[in-house]
């Protein structure tokens, strides 16, 4: 009845690739908006994860860059709808007036008619 029973301890560099390992998909389920992968082989899981990986980057550069206050899910949230709205970039990221760091040059000429 008094036994000291105790429980084996891993050993090795095996319970930390695995605790990196855990936390690195519990991020990507966060902050990734991957719904599922479109290929079932290796290679395109992993190059669907980067691409995600990548865009996400992208988007904290472009954040931190324009010194953006709101966070970075609602920069992405505003990327994400921008792209079938008619809006300005510039107006939808800025409250102020049109001329944003995004804002197009009077010298720019534009693609399509409005």
């Amino acid at each position: 009845m008094g036994r000291n029973w105790k429980r084996a301890q891993p050993q090795g560099p095996a319970p930390r690739q695995f605790l990196t390992r855990q936390l690195f998909f519990k991020w990507i389920k966060q902050n990734l908006r991957i719904k599922h992968f479109y290929g079932t082989s290796e290679n395109a899981v992993k190059t669907q994860i980067w691409t995600a990986v990548c865009v996400y980057v992208l988007a904290a550069i472009i954040k931190k860059e324009l010194a953006l206050d709101v966070s970075l899910y609602t920069f992405l949230q505003i990327l994400s709808v921008h792209s079938f709205e008619k809006t300005q970039l510039g107006q939808a990221l800025f409250d102020g007036p049109p001329n944003s760091p995004l804002a197009p040059s009077s010298n720019q000429m534009n693609l399509f008619d409005n």
